[in-house]
C-alpha cells in the first residue's frame, strides 16, 4: 500500500493547472508523464545573471537584470518589423524588442509609465542598448523572483525554458518531506545529505560546480537511482526464481559419452558453465541464466548439453535465433554435433533412437512446416531450431522443458516471454538459457542483466590462434590486403568481404555490397569464385550463397552484416571490412569473429578512407591492439557511454538520469551489495521497512519492471 503522502506526486501532469493536451504531449516527449518525473528532469548547466542599477556597468552580450521605466510603444507595422518599447534604465535609453509580438499582450505586460525589472541578454545595436525577448519581467518590488543563478534544462520543440522551470518549481514547493530510506551507517559512511535536501539543491544550484559529477548532492541522488534499480532487479530476480520449473535429472553418463566423442577437450569455463546449468536444472524452480562468451568460445556446445539432457529426461528443447541465416547455421551445427548420437527410448527394440532435430523458419516449405508443427505437438521432434516461427500462433510443444535464445538482445521481452510461456498444463515453466556473444562490461552486466544468473566463457577452444587485425587506409596498404586474400585463396582458404550498405547511397559515403561485388569480380578478385549475400536477397538465394561458401564452392563471400553472428566457416581465414569506420567496436569484433575459427592463421583488414573522425581512430586502434572482447567492451563503454551501448534494451530499462556506468562503476557495485542485503530470498524488503514503503515512488519514476512486482 502506497503511503498517502506520496499519492499526489503520482498523479499525471494533466492535473496541473495550465497543462492541456497539447502541452501534456510535449512534456510526454521528454518522458514526463507524472508529477514525479519533473523531479528527474535534471539540469545540465547553469546561467548567470548580473543585477545592475546602472546599465553603464553592464557588459554587452551578458545576461543582466535591470530596472526600467517604460516610455513609449512602437508597434510593428509589417510582419518582419520588430515591436519596440522605448525605456529608460536610470538616465540611459534602452529598447525592449519583440518579433512577431502579440500587441495587446505586450502593452499589458509593459504599460507606459510603469517601472519593471527585466532580465535578458544585453545588446548594443545601432548606437542603442536593447534586450530582445526578455526571459523575465516582474514588478520592481519582486526582483528576488529572478535568480542570479538559474538551472538550464533540456527542452523539446514547442516548450520554453521558463515553462519547464515553472512546473519544476511548483512540484518542488509541494514536495512532501520524505523519511530517510537509506540506513544511517550508509549515510555516515558516504557523507550523504538527506534526499529532500539533495533534490532541492540539484534543481537550485548556486554555481556550475553544483552540477559536476562528484557534487555531494548529485552523488547522493545517483546512489538512490542505482539502489532503486538494483532493488528492482533483485525483486524481479527473486520473482523469477519462485517460478516452478521441471526438475531435470542429470544424465551425466549420456553427457560424458557425448563429450568423449568430441575431437577436442572442453575448456575449463565451458565445464564450469555446464556444472552451474546442471545444478539449476535439478531444481524445482525455473532456470533463467545468461551464458555470456566471446566469439568462438563455444556457447552452443554448452547449450547443446542442456538440450540433450532435457530430451533424455523425456522432454523437448527449443533453440531460437533472431535471423534465418543464424537459425540455419545453428541447425546445421546441432545436426553435426548430434550425428551418431542416440537418446534413450523405451519404445524401440534397442532402447535408444537418434536425436530428432528440425528447423522451423519462414524458408521451410508450407507442407514441411505443417508436418514439423504436428511433430512438435505429438513429441516426435526432440529439438526445434527456428526464428520467430517458434512463437507463431498454432505452434505448441508436447513437453517443452529447455529453451535456448541466441543473441537475446535482438529479441523483445514479449517475444522471449511467448516462447518461455509454453508451459505444461501443471503450470511449470521451461528452463531458459539466453546467450550473447557481445561482451558486456561488468557494470553494464550488473545493471542490464542483473536479474539473470550469469555464466561467462572467457577462454577460446584449444588450438585457436589469435586473429591479426590491420587497419589500412592508403591505396598501397589496401592493394596489399587484396594480395593477401589471393594468397589465402591460393592456399585453399576462404575470405569474407563485409560492406555496411546493400546499395550505393547519395547521402552516405560508404561501400555497398552490390557495387563492391561488381567491382571485385572485374578487378582485384577477378578469376576467383565470388558470391554475394545480403538481407534483401530471396531466402532461397541467401541459403544457396551461404551453403556454397560453407562447402567451399566460393572463394570469397561479399556480404553485409547478416554474417555478423553465428556463421561458422572454419576454412575462412581472412576478412576485409570496407568503410570500417562506420561500424562500432562491438560489431567489428563480432564480424572479426567469423574468421579464426580453426588452427589456421587468420587476418582481418579494417579498410577506411584517409580522413575519419577521432572516435573512429580510437575504435580502430583498440581493435588492432586487442582481441579480448571484454577489454574492448570496456573501451566501447568509455568511448560511447551507456546510452548507446545497448541498441535494443530490455523493456523497463530506462536511461539513467544521474548515474553513469562509466563514472560510477564503484557506486554500481555498492548499490548492488546493499540491495542484496535488503532483499530476502522471497523478494521483499526486510531490514528497512521505510525503504519498502517509500522507495516505491522512486522505482516507479525509473520506469522499471519492479513497480507492478512491488505492488503485487
Amino acid at each position: 500500500m502506497r503511503p498517502e503522502k506520496i499519492n499526489s506526486i503520482y498523479s499525471t501532469i494533466a492535473t496541473l493547472p495550465g497543462i492541456g493536451p497539447k502541452i501534456e504531449n510535449l512534456f510526454n516527449k521528454m518522458g514526463i508523464y507524472r508529477k514525479l518525473h519533473f523531479l528527474w528532469h535534471i539540469p545540465y548547466n547553469v546561467i548567470k545573471r548580473e543585477k545592475h542599477s546602472n546599465i553603464q556597468d553592464a557588459k554587452i552580450d551578458t545576461l543582466v537584470s535591470i530596472k526600467i521605466k517604460i516610455l513609449d510603444h512602437k508597434p510593428s507595422k509589417f510582419k518582419r518589423q520588430p515591436y519596440r518599447i522605448n525605456c529608460l534604465c536610470g538616465n540611459t535609453p534602452l529598447d525592449i524588442v519583440y518579433f512577431y509580438a502579440r500587441h495587446p499582450v505586450v502593452r499589458a505586460t509593459l504599460p507606459i509609465g510603469k517601472e519593471k525589472i527585466v532580465s535578458g541578454k544585453l545588446e548594443y545595436f545601432r548606437n542603442n542598448y536593447q534586450i530582445t525577448h526578455p526571459s523575465h519581467i516582474v514588478d520592481s518590488y519582486s526582483i528576488d523572483q529572478i535568480k542570479d543563478i538559474e538551472p538550464v534544462y533540456t527542452l523539446t520543440s514547442g516548450l520554453t525554458h521558463r515553462l519547464v522551470i515553472k512546473y519544476i518549481e511548483k512540484i518542488l514547493k509541494s514536495l512532501p518531506n520524505f523519511n530517510e530510506w537509506i540506513d544511517t551507517n550508509t549515510i555516515k559512511k558516504y557523507s550523504f545529505k538527506n534526499w529532500n535536501t539533495s533534490i532541492l539543491s540539484i534543481h537550485n544550484p548556486e554555481n556550475s560546480n553544483d552540477l559536476i559529477d562528484n557534487n555531494i548532492f548529485r552523488r547522493r541522488l545517483a546512489y538512490d537511482e542505482l539502489l532503486a534499480h538494483q532493488l528492482a532487479i533483485n525483486i524481479i530476480r527473486n520473482t523469477n526464481q519462485k517460478r516452478k520449473g521441471l526438475s531435470l535429472r542429470s544424465k551425466s553418463k549420456l553427457i560424458s559419452n557425448f563429450i568423449k566423442k568430441l575431437p577436442f577437450e572442453l575448456t575449463t569455463s565451458q565445464q564450469n558453465a555446464w556444472i552451474k546449468i546442471k545444478e539449476d536444472l535439478k531444481s524445482n524452480n525455473q532456470m533463467v541464466r545468461l551464458l555470456q562468451g566471446d566469439v568462438g568460445s563455444g556457447k552452443t556446445l554448452v547449450a547443446f548439453q542442456g538440450l540433450i539432457n532435457a530430451v533424455a529426461n523425456g522432454h523437448q528443447g527449443a533453440f531460437m535465433a533472431p535471423t534465418e541465416i543464424l537459425a540455419e547455421q545453428h541447425y546445421m551445427g546441432l545436426r553435426e554435433m548430434a550425428e551418431g548420437f542416440e537418446v534413450p527410448d523405451s519404445q524401440t527394440l534397442t532402447g535408444v533412437r537418434p536425436l530428432s532435430i528440425k528447423l522451423l523458419s519462414n524458408s521451410v516449405p508450407a507442407p514441411e512446416k505443417k508436418r514439423i508443427i504436428r511433430q512438435l505437438k505429438d513429441g516426435s521432434v526432440d529439438v526445434a531450431v527456428g526464428t520467430h516461427s517458434l512463437i507463431q500462433s498454432g505452434v505448441s510443444f508436447k513437453s517443452l522443458s529447455f529453451v535456448v535464445i541466441d543473441e537475446q538482445h535482438r529479441f523483445g521481452v514479449d517475444q522471449r516471454a511467448k516462447l518461455r510461456e509454453h508451459s505444461r498444463e501443471d503450470g511449470r515453466w521451461p528452463h531458459l538459457l539466453v546467450m550473447t556473444a557481445t561482451p558486456i562490461p561488468r557494470t553494464a552486466a550488473m545493471t542490464v542483466y542483473g536479474d539473470l544468473d550469469v555464466s561467462v566463457l572467457d577462454e577460446l577452444p584449444p588450438g585457436r590462434i589469435p586473429i591479426e587485425t590491420k587497419w589500412v587506409s592508403t591505396p598501397e596498404a589496401v592493394k596489399s590486403a587484396w594480395s593477401y586474400v589471393r594468397e589465402e585463396v591460393k592456399g585453399g582458404r576462404q575470405t569474407f568481404v563485409v560492406c555496411p550498405l546493400i546499395d550505393e547511397s547519395e547521402n552516405i559515403v560508404a561501400s555497398s555490397a552490390e557495387a563492391t561485388y561488381a567491382e571485385l569480380i572485374r578487378g582485384e578478385l577477378s578469376g576467383l569464385r565470388v558470391g554475394l549475400l545480403h538481407g534483401r536477397l530471396k531466402a532461397s538465394d541467401k541459403e544457396r550463397a551461404m551453403e556454397q561458401f560453407r562447402v567451399g564452392l566460393l572463394d570469397v563471400l561479399v556480404a553485409t552484416t547478416v554474417i555478423e553472428v553465428g556463421v561458422n566457416i572454419p576454412n575462412a581465414s581472412a576478412m576485409v571490412v570496407l568503410s570500417a569506420d562506420r561500424f562500432g567496436i562491438a560489431q567489428l569484433h563480432q564480424l572479426r569473429g567469423r574468421v579464426g575459427r580453426s588452427s589456421y592463421k587468420s587476418r582481418c583488414y579494417l579498410v577506411t578512407e584517409d580522413s575519419i573522425t577521432e572516435d573512429a581512430v580510437h575504435r580502430l586502434q583498440a581493435l588492432e591492439n586487442s582481441t579480448d572482447g571484454f577489454e574492448l567492451a570496456e573501451v566501447d563503454l568509455e568511448l560511447r557511454g551507456e546510452g548507446t551501448i545497448f541498441d535494443q534494451r530490455q523493456s523497463g530499462r530506462s536511461d539513467l538520469k544521474l548515474a553513469s556506468l562509466v563514472r560510477d562503476r564503484l557506486w554500481v557495485e555498492r548499490a548492488r551489495s546493499c540491495s542484496e542485503a535488503l532483499v530476502e530470498g522471497h523478494g521483499t524488503i526486510t531490514s528497512n521497512p521505510m525503504l519498502g514503503k517509500e522507495i516505491e515512488w522512486f522505482i516507479s519514476a525509473r520506469g522499471t519492471d519492479a513497480e507492478n512486482l512491488w505492488r503485487g
